[in-house]
């Protein structure tokens, strides 16, 4: 046996060694990181998603919510985790968003996106206007007048600088000739929390964290940053309705670090595909403002590349925010 013939064999060993010591995944539980805090848009999508991912996976798959920075530690918590299949990450639009922030703000980004594949986009919504029951403001033209009478006088609530909250009331700013007061909170959760409280005037954010207050009539949407009717608030109007030309997707994914083994995330597509497409979870996830809005890694992964180069460029935008 020649030197070529014995190298081919121990290469093909070597896979085979590699493919059989992934095939048994997953043989223990699996850690699914949401970089917010409880209540959000990930957070509502992540608890349906990972129950039944585990049932899927025939492994239980725990929520930990690792908020901070506007999703920046979690998300980069999830990149240096070991990539062997045991932590997957639920992210937002905003994954885009932090790493080209970073580089604005002179600062070592905590990952860059280069860090993740993608297993499958989850929803993409656009986010809603969204103000308090209480307001003067019945109309999204009329918050707009509101705030360009008095420069900063009305204030809106964020997940964070930079976050997917923050990003698409920036891009109503600009597009509006408007100045309002933007104050961070860890996450959707205390944003929206902010809001019923009457501590902020405004959140943009994504429909399932607001739809039961809609619902419940506490809060009142006043637009969206979408370019069709949204399914959970059919009779908001979008923003370029209005004449604003600005457009947002809050979109929701799963991801895990680059180096995870192929078999492995053969193994996450597979189980993903089949929870995006289990009637039940749709209806838990559509009860929840958000319906699915499935695409599978290659697919996802072109949307992405797509989505990614809008959100550096409205960043850019931004500029630097201290």
């Amino acid at each position: 046996m020649n030197t070529t013939t014995l190298k081919t064999l121990a290469v093909g060993m070597t896979l085979m060694a590699s493919s059989m010591a992934w095939a048994d995944y997953p043989t223990r539980p699996i850690t699914m990181i949401v970089p917010f805090p409880p209540g959000g848009v990930t957070d509502t999508v992540a608890r349906p998603i990972a129950d039944a991912l585990g049932k899927a996976l025939g492994q239980q798959v725990v929520v930990e919510n690792k908020a901070g920075a506007g999703g920046a530690i979690g998300t980069g918590e999830a990149a240096r985790a070991k990539p062997d299949g045991y932590t997957i990450l639920l992210m937002l639009s905003s994954i885009s968003i932090l790493p080209e922030a970073d580089k604005i703000l002179g600062r070592k980004a905590a990952y860059n996106t280069t860090d993740f594949k993608p297993i499958a986009r989850i929803t993409a919504d656009p986010t809603v206007l969204v103000v308090s029951a209480k307001s003067p403001w019945k109309t999204v033209d009329e918050f707009v007048a509101a705030a360009r009478q008095a420069p900063g006088k009305v204030d809106y609530g964020s997940s964070g600088i930079y976050g997917s909250m923050h990003v698409p009331m920036a891009m109503l700013e600009k597009n509006a000739n408007i100045k309002m007061t933007h104050v961070p909170y860890t996450g959707a959760g205390p944003a929206v929390a902010a809001l019923l409280g009457g501590q902020v005037d405004a959140i943009s954010t994504g429909p399932s964290s607001v739809l039961q207050h809609v619902k419940a009539g506490t809060v009142r949407p006043l637009a969206h940053w979408g370019d069709k009717p949204l399914d959970a608030l059919p009779d908001t109007p979008s923003l370029a309705d209005k004449g604003y030309d600005v457009k947002f997707v809050q979109w929701s994914g799963i991801f895990v670090p680059k180096d995870v083994p192929a078999d492995v995330i053969k193994r996450l597509r597979d189980a993903a595909k089949t929870v995006a497409n289990d009637p039940d979870v749709q209806a838990k996830i559509l009860a929840a403002g958000s319906p699915i809005d499935y695409l599978d890694a290659d697919a996802f992964q072109t949307y992405w590349d797509e989505d990614d180069a809008l959100l550096r460029k409205a960043v850019q935008d931004i500029g630097k925010v201290e």
